[in-house]
């Protein structure tokens, strides 16, 4: 591969998340001219550079920080960064594994973004289930804070910093932003009508900007190397490098680093050594388990970048978390495993969400048990077209695209469950599904 590891470039040194082995490596080495910068210089790089939104929606990073009231429009309220680090989304596991083998990294690029933004304390919000790396998190921000990295006066700039890290109870939702800042305010973890969006109206009502574990962590780099270097990585509307979870039936899952553009054929085949012996592709969710699903044609002609996921297949890029899937795939048992979580994690604010995702799990139950008929079919994508984009937050669409494409692109599974059920032929893996009302209960 010919482009560099700006985000996974540390992760083989041992102790690579310690301080003394993070600054040998050249961590905090971007720091003291980043803060000896203005402001407005900081946006201006990182706008210029392209980098965009590394959580799912991929919206350019600098805008977002443009949106932030001046000091004489603030109405002297404060600014707050928060770190979204809960990393909820099944087959996403990337943010794990930067704040596992490289904290400080993501530190030196929140305190950048922070003078960016003019941002004297920030918080990650961590996912519950991660408390390794909570306990992992804590230390490299005590020795950061020791060295004279966060506090006041940092490196002797005039900066002050501070930074929190929040464990979360392990809600999936509290990865939409304003839901994450609901749950950070010490109430229920719901998401809010936008606008006011939060870096206009956020964190305690002040303005807040929400950015993602890796989109912080490629900023160092871009302060080093400057916009035009990391623009010329990856594609004209998509640059630079992204981290990519694969799993599934491939022969070595894990964490990929590649330049967006990189074929996704060659990521599965090359990167990730291909498919298990003697087995086909079946088909690939190419960014979480929120987005449509590809087929094998699709795969091999697209790359990986927004636009090209979306022209070539109608899914999106989303979080990076790509899950092949073979020939031995059972595609309806899949989906409604992947409709059980769903249920389960609806925040209940929003009633196509909290009674609509109950209810297509329940008929995915009844179509993988052989226990279906035709106008289950037709019910199920009723319900999906009639979730999707008719709630508060992405939630709902989350839950509805998965319906929408499995059933669209390959229904004859489906079909074929429909027709053994008329034969009364008994799929062997029969599971009485919950009552929709209790789903999540």
């Amino acid at each position: 591969m010919d482009f560099p590891r700006i985000l996974s470039g540390n992760w083989e040194t041992p102790n690579s998340h310690t301080l003394p082995v993070a600054r040998s490596l050249g961590v905090y080495g971007r720091l003291e001219k980043a803060l000896r910068m203005q402001p407005t210089e900081i946006v201006q790089v990182v706008k210029d550079s392209g980098l965009r939104g590394r959580g799912g929606a991929g919206f350019p990073t600098g805008m977002k920080w443009s949106f932030v009231p001046g000091p004489d429009k603030r109405g002297g309220k404060p600014v707050y960064l928060l770190c979204n680090a809960d990393e909820s989304e099944p087959g996403t596991f990337k943010d794990r594994y930067c704040m596992w083998k490289d904290p400080h990294l993501m530190i030196e690029g929140m305190i950048i973004a922070a003078h960016a933004i003019g941002c004297k304390v920030g918080y990650v919000y961590i996912r519950g289930e991660f408390r390794y790396i909570y306990d992992r998190l804590w230390e490299a921000v005590h020795e950061a804070r020791a060295a004279g990295l966060l506090g006041n006066n940092i490196l002797g700039t005039g900066v002050d910093f501070e930074l929190h890290i929040h464990l979360g109870a392990g809600a999936y939702i509290c990865g939409e932003e304003t839901a994450l800042i609901s749950s950070l305010e010490g109430f229920k973890g719901q998401p809010k009508l936008k606008p006011p969006f939060p870096a206009v109206e956020g964190a305690w009502r002040a303005p807040t900007i929400v950015n993602n574990v890796e989109t912080l962590s490629a900023v160092p780099w871009i302060i080093e190397h400057g916009a035009a270097a990391y623009k010329a990585l990856g594609t004209e509307k998509s640059p630079g490098t992204k981290l990519f979870s694969c799993s599934g039936h491939i022969r070595k899952p894990g964490v990929y680093e590649v330049a967006l553009g990189y074929p996704m054929k060659d990521l599965i085949e090359k990167e990730c050594g291909g498919l298990l012996p003697g087995r086909t592709m079946k088909a690939v969710i190419p960014g979480g388990s929120s987005v449509p699903i590809m087929t094998p044609a699709e795969v091999y002609a697209c790359t990986m970048d927004y636009e090209s996921i979306s022209t070539v297949a109608g899914s999106y890029l989303g979080s990076g978390g790509m899950i092949v899937m073979d020939d031995t795939t059972d595609l309806v048992a899949a989906l409604a495993n992947l409709l059980r979580f769903y249920a389960h994690e609806s925040c209940g604010q929003c009633t196509p969400c909290r009674e609509g995702c109950g209810w297509m799990y329940h008929i995915l139950c009844r179509v993988r048990d052989n226990c279906a008929t035709a106008e289950d079919l037709v019910t199920l994508k009723d319900l999906a077209d009639n979730i999707h984009s008719k709630t508060i937050c992405f939630f709902g669409a989350s839950a509805a695209m998965p319906v929408q494409s499995f059933l669209l692109k390959f229904k004859a599974d489906f079909i074929a469950r429909i027709e053994a059920a008329s034969k009364g032929i008994a799929s062997g893996t029969h599971i009485a599904p919950p009552s929709p009302a209790t789903v999540g209960a």
